[in-house]
C-alpha cells in the first residue's frame, strides 16, 4: 500500500512498527521512498491506519502522578483524556510537576485544561478525599 503526500511532511527513513490495533500484532514496514509513504505487512486497514500514524504523527495517553493539597494521599494519578503527541509529552509532564490541585476530586474531573493549547485535558483516575 502507498501514499503520495508533500515528502517535506513525511519522516525520513523507514521504520518497523509492531501494530497493537488487535491481538495479531502485526509487524508492520513503513518507508519513505521519494516522498511516497509504502506500508507492508499489516493484515487489516486499521493496522495500515495506526502505522501510518505512529510514523507521521506518534501519540501516546500519558498517565503520571499530580501533587495534591490537603488530599487523603500527597499524589493522585492522571492521565491525558486523548493522545498526546510524543513531542509534546516532556513539556506536558514539566507543566504537570508544577501544578497541584486541592482535594476533594473527583474521577474523570478535569485538573488541567486544554493542554498547551492542544485541545487535551488532564483528568483525575480516581477519587480522592479532602482530610
Amino acid at each position: 500500500m502507498s501514499t503520495k503526500s508533500n515528502e517535506n511532511e513525511l519522516p525520513e527513513g523507514f521504520k518497523d512498527i509492531r501494530c497493537i490495533i488487535c491481538p495479531t500484532g502485526c509487524l508492520v514496514h513503513v518507508e519513505n521512498v521519494n516522498g511516497e509513504l509504502i506500508i507492508e505487512g499489516h493484515s487489516c486497514k486499521r493496522g495500515e491506519v495506526y502505522a501510518r500514524e505512529e510514523f507521521v504523527a506518534p501519540k501516546r495517553i500519558l498517565t503520571t502522578t499530580m501533587r495534591v493539597e490537603k488530599g487523603f494521599l500527597p499524589l493522585i494519578p492522571v492521565r491525558s483524556d486523548k493522545p498526546i503527541p510524543k513531542d509534546k509529552l516532556g513539556e506536558t509532564l514539566k507543566l504537570i510537576a508544577k501544578t497541584q490541585i486541592k482535594a476533594p476530586i473527583k474521577m474523570g474531573e478535569k485538573l488541567i485544561e486544554n493542554v498547551l493549547g492542544l485541545e487535551i485535558n488532564i483528568i483525575a483516575s480516581r477519587d480522592l478525599i479532602e482530610i
